[in-house]
């Protein structure tokens, strides 16, 4: 992971590689929303339930290839169809704090 990258966004992508749904969601601001696939998740707790959701049915790794101020382009394999594809992630932030993720192809 890109050391480039804030604390927090590090903390979603190892934690979430790694399956320690603990560190992917300490990042996340008490009022965040994560968009993905059509659907909103919002505070820590459905972000959580999400990123379960995501791992039991695609089991999915990410890695940044490459950030901007438009969004980090992601690598994501597991177990779809197209394994591995591209994706944009665009966060926001405050403070250090993930307030927003969309996810987006």
């Amino acid at each position: 992971m890109s050391d480039s990258l804030p604390r927090s966004i590090q903390d979603y992508f190892s934690g979430k590689n790694a399956r320690d749904l603990d560190i992917a969601v300490s990042g996340f601001a008490e009022t965040a929303t994560v968009k993905d696939e059509g659907r909103d998740h919002t505070g820590p707790a459905a972000i959580r339930a999400w990123i379960a959701e995501t791992i039991a049915k695609y089991d999915d790794r990410a890695t940044a290839r490459h950030s901007a101020t438009r969004g980090t382009v992601v690598e994501v394999s597991g177990a779809f169809p197209g394994s591995p594809i591209l994706l944009r992630l665009d966060f926001t932030m405050k403070a250090d704090r993930i307030v927003r993720l969309e996810i987006a192809p």
